[in-house]
């Protein structure tokens, strides 16, 4: 399960939460403008803008779960099972794979205007990586600085949703997570007034009472009101410093902790990074479940006119930055 979102101040932010019981082997890769993309059922992109996300790279191809490209587009996938629905190559179609779909819209899009576009020829097919890795069942949210939408390949064909929030999590579709904020209109930042009745004297015994009623469970579609609420209410100034933290902390409203949601025996969905890339720089920035310090990688400090991939290996080791010289005490532990 997972969360993602868009943040605007001066510049763009786009980036998501990655809620699995493991990983894949997660990296931060930046993909050159000269990369060849080879599709299975279309034309190669041997050109294409650069891009920079979280992948997997299997046989030297970038299995994108999310990224941006050099012109401040963003895109990132959902799981959606059990509503997801791909289908085999079509006659007038642009046939592609649900693993090819984020460098086929980031590498030939700069807008969410060219990708509305290009997604109306889409054919989102079933066909699978390879026999270990099976098709996943996705959606998508892609966006810019000034608009958001929602992609879903589903039963009925390809929707794609005005996202006014700019949030998206995982199931039900889209528009039935959108119409629930509905149940939540009450819910305020400020201190609650009493309408329970006028013949009670009833007041505020705590801050944050205006909130009173938003969910807090892990659920998708609790973590979709809860993200939204947060997002939408957000303040923070717009330096690089201050938007990168705040990101970071609308997100943190949606991280799920070891032994919360047990999915076998001994086993638990955990947040297993949480990222926020300016999308208006290029900077990708992350922290994963065991390393609470932000990281970053600048997509400008590689090649971008080149043909290989530059790939960074997460950080996952706690860094800790100690304020005195006690650190060696520490380190060794400390006798008697």
């Amino acid at each position: 399960m997972c969360t993602a979102a868009t943040y605007k101040t001066k510049d763009f932010y786009f980036g998501r939460t990655l809620d699995y019981d493991f990983s894949y082997g997660d990296e931060v890769v930046v993909t050159p403008q000269n990369f060849p993309f080879h599709f299975r059922s279309a034309v190669a992109l041997e050109k294409h803008y650069a891009i920079i996300g979280m992948a997997h790279v299997e046989a030297d191809y970038p299995l994108y779960y999310d990224g941006v490209n050099e012109k401040g587009l963003g895109m990132a996938g959902l799981n959606f099972v059990g509503n997801a629905r791909y289908r085999k190559e079509e006659q007038g179609r642009d046939n592609i794979a649900q693993f090819e779909l984020i460098p086929w819209v980031l590498g030939k899009c700069a807008t969410v205007k060219e990708a509305r576009q290009l997604l109306g020829r889409i054919n989102v097919t079933d066909t699978p990586f390879s026999r270990n890795l099976p098709v996943a069942q996705l959606h998508w949210i892609v966006a810019d600085a000034t608009e958001a939408v929602t992609v879903e390949s589903v039963k009925e064909g390809i929707r794609i949703y005005d996202n006014p929030v700019g949030i998206l999590t995982n199931n039900p579709p889209f528009d039935q997570q959108m119409f629930r904020l509905n149940d939540y209109m009450n819910l305020s930042v400020k201190e609650p007034e009493n309408t329970f009745s006028g013949g009670l004297s009833l007041h505020p015994y705590s801050r944050g009472m205006g909130a009173l009623g938003l969910p807090g469970d892990l659920s998708s579609q609790s973590r979709f009101i809860r993200a939204a609420f947060v997002k939408m209410n957000s303040v923070s100034g717009d330096s690089e410093t201050e938007s990168v933290s705040q990101f970071f902390h609308i997100l943190g409203a949606v991280h799920q902790q070891r032994g919360c949601c047990e999915v076998a025996e001994g086993k638990y969905e955990i947040t297993l990074y949480t990222s926020c890339c300016n999308a208006s720089k290029g900077i990708y920035y992350y922290t994963t479940y065991e390393n609470h310090q932000i990281a970053a990688v600048d997509m400008h400090g590689e090649e971008l006119k080149g043909s290989r991939l530059s790939r960074f290996p997460l950080i996952r080791r706690q860094q800790i930055q100690w304020q005195n010289g006690v650190r060696a005490l520490h380190a060794e532990g400390r006798k008697g």
